[in-house]
């Protein structure tokens, strides 16, 4: 068996969110670990394995290209099996097989942990072009309430920084969000298991630990445990080896004292907050669902940033919600310009099929939509360069994570995540990527910081 294995060569695809990132980690081991050679030559691949993101719109059209390339190269005789794991088939189901003809598997959420087992099944089944066992299986199970064990993961960010997922799922009811209805109710992981593999990550050379969950402020909720995050981040400081640890995706009502006092105090945890607020108009707010005001917002913000001058702030934010008036979205203007965030991403609403939302009344015009996504960025774009300039003169700690040929170095000091925000490009560097080398901006390139070696 191990013979036959070794022939069928594997390529993979990951597309989507952090938490995506992590189920395609967990599954690339579980596929290595079976035998099965992985390719980066996507193209000529055996067996084409596609982890898909549903989230929105885009998302959708991104994966759906993706699988529409694989299925081509199948038809053309270069890859004989395309697999599609993730988000999308678990939204869609059946219907993601009427949409592209020729995908041999769908694999769920919950069969995660199956994919080697899915991929020899597939490889080796010829009933019409599909494995219809291993989607019967995905089709009629529920979503899953298991907390899933991320530990054991190959990874595919660089060897010196990873995810670490503490949750799966969400309870919030926001109108406009697909993610309860793909990855259920929100179920935090035992302590002992997140500290487990975190210990994993950093004993295998990560330094860098990006805490990620649909609402990471909700961790420990469900497990009753009081002050759920600030208590398991003051246990992951403790781990030896680690040096910064970042928190993503902090539901705005769940920031309090508690957890702004623990940021404040520690040595490990970046000053450096992911909080989407969507909007700030509290009419829209309310449609949204989200618990959220203006004037709430606004308290948090000073808040932060009286515990912490040094914080920085990235958001992300919808335009074009179903009734969004011309004053509303002035309002939300006026709000960046005040709190001037450090880094914001910004959406046009789409009106997912399944949720609230879409079915509003006063849908906002598409090209309304677009001419009030490139106003807010244009703005965003002004408050980014202008506070890039402000920075030029001050020595920061710089993450080193990659360096070519040239010794030209890129890396990030503790405002800036990875994959998301800008970066710090380092001429002549030194240093290897995962080492902390300390440096002084002397420029600006666009959104990035020029930076040298002191």
């Amino acid at each position: 068996m191990e013979r036959k294995r070794q022939k069928i060569t594997v390529g993979f695809v990951s597309l989507g969110c952090p938490k995506n990132v992590v189920d395609s980690e967990r599954m690339l081991a579980e596929i290595v670990q079976a035998g099965f050679p992985i390719t980066d030559e996507t193209d000529n691949a055996d067996i084409v394995v596609i982890n898909t993101c549903g989230f929105i719109a885009p998302a959708e059209a991104e994966s759906l290209e993706a699988i529409r390339h694989a299925v081509d190269c199948k038809l053309s005789g270069a890859v004989k099996k395309v697999v599609v794991a993730g988000c999308l088939g678990e939204r869609l189901g059946a219907e993601l097989l009427e949409k592209v003809e020729g995908i041999d598997a769908v694999v769920g959420l919950s069969q995660r942990d199956n994919i080697a087992k899915i991929i020899e099944k597939t490889f080796s089944s010829d009933i019409g072009g599909r494995c219809e066992d291993s989607y019967s299986n995905q089709q009629l199970s529920p979503i899953s309430d298991r907390v899933v064990d991320d530990r054991c993961r190959l990874l595919i960010t660089p060897q010196h920084w990873a995810y670490l997922r503490i949750s799966e799922g969400c309870n919030h009811r926001c109108s406009f969000c697909t993610i309860p209805s793909i990855r259920g109710r929100f179920r935090s992981k035992p302590m002992e298991l997140v500290l487990a593999e975190a210990e994993e990550l950093v004993s295998a050379g990560v330094i860098e630990l990006n805490v990620i969950a649909q609402d990471t402020t909700c961790y420990g909720h469900d497990l009753k445990i009081k002050n759920g995050l600030p208590v398991l981040l003051k246990e992951i400081e403790k781990i030896t080896g680690l040096a910064w640890l970042r928190l993503m995706y902090l539901y705005p009502t769940g920031i309090d004292g508690e957890l702004i006092e623990a940021i404040a105090k520690s040595e490990k945890i970046v000053r450096y907050l992911d909080v989407p607020l969507q909007h700030v108009n509290d009419k829209i707010l309310k449609s949204m669902r989200r618990p959220d005001t203006r004037d709430k917002l606004q308290r948090l913000i000073e808040d932060l940033r009286l515990a912490m001058s040094d914080i920085v702030l990235r958001t992300t934010l919808i335009v074009g919600f179903p009734g969004e008036t011309d004053r509303q979205f002035e309002e939300l203007m006026d709000f960046v310009k005040w709190a001037r965030f450090d880094a914001l991403g910004c959406f046009t609403f789409y009106p997912e099929s399944g949720t609230d939302a879409a079915e509003l009344p006063d849908q906002v015009p598409d090209k309304v939509k677009q001419q009030r996504l490139d106003e807010l960025m244009l703005t965003q774009q002004k408050i980014a360069f202008a506070r890039n300039k402000d920075r030029i003169g001050d020595n920061v700690t710089c993450l080193v994570d990659s360096v070519d040929r040239d010794s030209l170095g890129r890396g990030r000091y503790y405002g800036q995540a990875p994959d998301i925000d800008s970066i710090c490009i380092i001429k002549h560097c030194l240093a290897k990527p995962g080492q902390f080398v300390e440096v002084k901006v002397v420029g600006t390139q666009d959104y990035d910081l020029l930076v040298k070696q002191i």
